[in-house]
């Protein structure tokens, strides 16, 4: 059985089991909606599409900078442009932002935490996995 994270928060920074269906399922827990994976664990994070994303919503990526090479982002099903400005503010603190489809954004970090990089992600849930 799997359980859910009932304050949006695990304690932990882990690989992704499963995406899609609205969410993603991580150490035998399952989370719906969006995901911010950090040095200080797994996060509910508020976006649901790329074209909201401003600075506010990096804020925590940008206090750990000193933690954090490369911030992946998964954005939905398609690759979504990031605003210039987003981007200048993660080249000030000296973190690599990718962004992608939130598929491949997923196995990237996976492939990333096992060769354990100082890698940390947001993905914006989909419907179905691709």
């Amino acid at each position: 059985m799997v359980s859910q994270i009932a304050d949006g928060h695990y304690k932990y920074q882990v690989p992704i089991d499963a995406y899609g269906n609205g969410g993603f399922r991580f150490q035998d827990m399952s989370h719906i909606g969006s995901l911010l994976c950090l040095p200080s664990g797994m996060h509910k994070w508020a976006i649901t599409n790329a074209k909201q994303l401003d600075e506010l919503d990096f804020t925590q990526i940008f206090e750990r900078s000193d933690e954090i090479d490369v911030f992946l982002i998964g954005t939905g099903k398609d690759i979504a442009f990031i605003d210039e400005s987003i981007r200048e503010k993660f080249r000030e603190h000296a973190i690599i932002l990718e962004p992608m489809s939130t598929g491949a954004a997923v196995r990237t970090y996976n492939v990333l935490m096992a060769e354990k990089r100082a890698v940390s992600a947001g993905f914006i849930a989909i419907e179905r996995a691709e």
